[in-house]
């Protein structure tokens, strides 16, 4: 892989800056995609723009922006997005900045101070190279700082036609896919985890297996039909009277693994109150997960107390109630009596303590 240090300064970086909205935003020519398909949207309020400024005044250095060479003469902004629009948008009037003790626009500052700006010299490096070798360095540069997420890495990587019709559906604020699913949907897609959980749903956690094949492809009509089809089936399976949580259930999976199952929803809707209402049921989450597959991890079932523990361990007189031989409580955990899932609690009636092996196995039947 090749990196370089660009020769350039402010007045390069801003020439032909445009910014079409959802169309994108370019700079330095024309020959700069400022906000490609895997950038978040601009986040920088008044505050963070005037210190972008203030330190160009000022001669400080900005911190180092990475730019990636398509192989064309073009480039893509890996990281310095927020700085790079900040000074676009100074000079271009879009906002003033206090100076000599009153709000000053560029073109109303002195010729001198306009042109310290625009004869500025940010450290700008550009990396040409495979996919593999790109992705592995963006991961590098993305330590410090506000860090791109897991999917703004990989669609770094994969961007194209593909990346740019997703981030349509997926990741602008107020997407379709945000007005569909955010109910069960955790994060923000402007930090595309909506793109990334839709990825994770339809490619069975293969995102980037998912992603390199369809690089090229124009549509990503699939992943959103996909999409659509999971939360649909979710809201028809799950009425969720009760307001059960529902972000962050891997709802995918379970569509995947139940849709052509039929599904009673009276019923779940029944049973999620039962266990809505049992305090020995510590994770709401995972109602709705335990209900489909029967897996009790998923509800994270309430623990005896040490205190507890304790008493019934002095009770039993440090004898394992299976094997009967004696240890200390350290070698010792407690059990239910009467499982959980036929109607046994977590009480001290209903504690025993066996030692490792003997829970272990009892577990196992």
């Amino acid at each position: 892989m090749k990196i370089q240090q660009l020769d350039l300064t402010v007045r390069d970086l801003v020439a032909g800056y445009r910014d079409d909205g959802a169309g994108g935003v370019v700079g330095y020519g024309g020959a700069l995609d400022i906000r490609p398909p895997y950038q978040r949207e601009f986040v920088y309020g008044d505050k963070e723009r005037k210190a972008v400024i203030d330190s160009i005044l000022r001669g400080y250095p900005l911190n180092v922006m990475y730019w990636s060479d398509r192989g064309d003469g073009r480039f893509e902004i890996i990281d310095g997005q927020q700085r790079t629009i900040s000074i676009a948008q100074y000079v271009a009037g879009d906002f003033s900045i206090p100076f000599d003790g009153t709000a000053q626009y560029f073109l109303n500052l002195p010729r001198d101070i306009r042109s310290r700006i625009l004869d500025y010299e940010p450290l700008v490096y550009a990396c040409s190279g495979t996919d593999s070798e790109r992705l592995a360095w963006f991961k590098i540069i993305n330590i410090a700082g506000v860090r791109l997420t897991d999917q703004e890495l990989r669609n770094a990587n994969f961007a194209g036609p593909w990346v740019t019709d997703a981030k349509r559906f997926f990741s602008r604020s107020g997407c379709a896919a945000y007005g569909k699913g955010k109910d069960y949907v955790k994060g923000s897609p402007i930090r595309q985890e909506f793109l990334e959980t839709a990825i994770k749903w339809i490619s069975g956690d293969k995102i980037e297996d998912y992603m390199g094949r369809r690089k090229n492809q124009k549509s990503a009509e699939d992943l959103w039909k996909r999409f659509e089809s999971v939360i649909d089936w979710v809201e028809s399976t799950f009425p969720n009277e009760i307001n059960l949580p529902m972000k962050g259930v891997d709802w995918g999976e379970l569509y995947s693994e139940f849709k052509d199952k039929p599904q009673d929803a009276e019923a779940i809707a029944q049973e999620a109150e039962i266990l809505d209402d049992d305090d020995d049921v510590t994770k709401k989450l995972g109602i709705y997960p335990y209900i489909l597959t029967r897996d009790e991890s998923k509800l994270s079932i309430r623990a005896f107390s040490k205190a507890m523990k304790r008493k019934v361990y002095r009770k039993q007189d440090g004898i394992c109630a299976i094997c009967k031989a004696e240890f200390n409580i350290s070698e010792m955990e407690a059990d239910h009596i009467r499982p959980w899932r036929k109607g046994g609690k977590t009480v001290e009636e209903n504690c025993q303590m066996l030692c490792r092996k003997c829970n272990r196995e009892k577990s196992a039947k």
